[in-house]
């Protein structure tokens, strides 16, 4: 094991490790996604969405009630079209209701 005499960045220990290069990749594509679908929220839900993991072609959006989900819920096959339209692989996408 090397050991560095330096600080380095978040950003670079990042990019110089496969494991954290990957999750930081995932995590700007979820990221991605949810400003894709942002204009498709109602405004007063926006607050309450959070993106969530990608599990292949299945997507995540967290969520803070129970009451934001059943709203959203509805609102599933349009985000999901949309972001096929968009370029991405998205065959489904769950809501997870955060405590």
């Amino acid at each position: 094991m090397t050991r560095r005499n330096y600080p380095i960045s978040l950003q670079q220990a990042a990019q110089s490790s496969p494991t954290l290069s990957k999750l930081v990749a995932m995590t700007q594509d979820s990221s991605a996604r949810l400003q894709a679908i942002q204009p498709l929220i109602p405004i007063t839900l926006r607050k309450v969405v959070q993106a969530g993991p990608i599990e292949g072609s299945c997507w995540c959006l967290l969520v803070k009630s129970n009451a934001a989900a059943a709203k959203l819920r509805q609102l599933l096959p349009a985000f999901a079209a949309h972001l096929r339209v968009k370029g991405w692989d998205v065959t489904e996408i769950r809501l997870r209701v955060q405590a």
